[in-house]
């Protein structure tokens, strides 16, 4: 990485220390320190930061580093997506579980807190969806190679594109029959409930 020299040497010829330097940038000394050091990477506020202070263009001061920057980004997406995913898996478990003991125990009022609970999976589901949008990232071998911090090659992208227009019908209509045997499988317990 040529960051961490970068830093050292501008902060070197403005005549600053690096506690000077922690203070206008908003960090530790010892944060400024591990970025010249390329323990770690500045995030993106800081860098701007940086080059106010230092008065070059980003360009400049990261000189080199813009392909270990893409790396931390896409590092930083996956892990996004990881966790809203989880996030999203259990959040979306407990509205399926929880559909009909809710309304056994309160009938029409379960309409409220299982309304809570699927708000709640929908808002984490929209998440994940912007993660895969911001990524360009589809159908389901596009986002378990993403998942895994991979990328698919040219061949295999353009190949996945051509399958997303069906595998969106196939979940739509797999998200339809599921709905539809939770809702009869609601009913009959409900029903048997009752009797």
């Amino acid at each position: 990485m040529e960051l961490g020299k970068q830093i050292k040497t501008y902060r070197q010829e403005a005549n600053m220390s690096q506690e000077e330097l922690a203070y206008r940038v908003y960090v530790s000394r010892q944060t400024i320190s591990n970025w010249e050091n390329d323990k770690c990477y500045p995030d993106v506020k800081s860098l701007i930061l940086l080059g106010e202070i230092f008065h070059v263009s980003l360009d400049k001061l990261i000189k080199g580093d813009v392909d270990i920057m893409k790396e931390v980004i896409k590092k930083e997406e996956v892990e996004k997506m990881n966790r809203y995913g989880v996030i999203y898996t259990v959040a979306l478990g407990i509205t399926v579980v929880s559909a009909v003991p809710l309304f056994i125990w309160l009938g029409i009022w379960a309409f409220i807190p299982w309304g809570i609970i699927y708000a709640v999976a929908l808002y984490w589901g929209i998440k994940v969806e912007k993660v895969k949008k911001n990524n360009d990232v589809k159908t389901y071998k596009e986002i378990v190679a993403f998942s895994e911090g991979k990328l698919l090659d040219d061949i295999q992208k353009q190949r996945e594109i051509g399958k997303r227009p069906y595998q969106k019908v196939l979940i739509v209509g797999a998200s339809a029959v599921i709905t539809f045997v939770i809702c009869i499988l609601i009913g009959l317990i409900m029903n048997a409930w009752e009797n």
